[in-house]
């Protein structure tokens, strides 16, 4: 009796690209961006760690009034301070594996020596070195994925506000890890990296954008951003 030939096992199916962001994908950064590039209707999403994060609806309390007052800050800091550019909710290539969209950030432009730049597309390509975030509770991929994403990739300060626990967490990169920014004696927090970026966090937790812009101004006028102003010209 002649042996039959084996018969080989069918061949697997090419695995089919997703034509749709969804949450919950694993995708590269450029096939993210390939696909939400796609998709204009869709205004946030976001990549972490290899796996999207898609966008859920803003509540007015929670995140859009205290969004615009984080930014509101930011970007007074950066209209007095040259070489110095602020950014809301900007789609960012920190990584093959991470592609936040940042409530707010600060960054040193390029020619000034800062790590992140404007990259062909107009997307940023390298970490800013502030980023800055609202979220609901410490329960949020803010505190977690992202933290640790943010961490990764450089980012010098991280600021996350959780508005339902009226908290206001400020870390600073040292030695690959975020530690807490202590607060001087007069209960303000003060950037390290970002000279006279002064916050009042009572008062921003309060919602007092008043007070807050009142302790940034102060901040603006202290010998130590008037240093800071001084040595970005001299790179710029």
């Amino acid at each position: 009796m002649t042996a039959s030939a084996p018969v080989a096992p069918p061949r697997a199916g090419r695995k089919r690209f997703p034509e749709l962001l969804e949450n919950g994908l694993h995708l590269s950064a450029s096939e993210f961006l390939r696909l939400y590039e796609g998709m204009p209707e869709i205004k946030k999403a976001e990549l972490i760690n290899g796996i999207v994060y898609m966008g859920s609806p803003v509540r007015y309390d929670q995140h859009g009034q205290p969004d615009n007052l984080l930014q509101g800050w930011l970007c007074n800091y950066s209209i007095a301070t040259p070489g110095v550019k602020a950014a809301g909710n900007t789609t960012t290539r920190l990584g093959p594996d991470d592609v936040p969209q940042p409530d707010g950030l600060l960054r040193i432009v390029t020619e000034a020596g800062g790590h992140s730049q404007v990259d062909a597309k107009g997307y940023l390509q390298g970490a800013p070195e502030l980023v800055a975030e609202v979220a609901a509770s410490s329960a949020s991929i803010d505190a977690r994925e992202k933290l640790a994403s943010y961490r990764r990739s450089g980012a010098c300060e991280y600021v996350l506000w959780l508005t339902e626990e009226v908290a206001l967490n400020w870390w600073v990169l040292e030695e690959d890890e975020y530690r807490p920014l202590q607060p001087g004696p007069d209960g303000i927090l003060r950037s390290r990296i970002f000279p006279g970026l002064w916050l009042d966090r009572a008062a921003l937790l309060a919602e007092d954008g008043a007070k807050v812009m009142e302790k940034l101004q102060e901040g603006l006028r202290s010998s130590e951003h008037e240093l800071f102003k001084a040595e970005l010209r001299k790179r710029l």
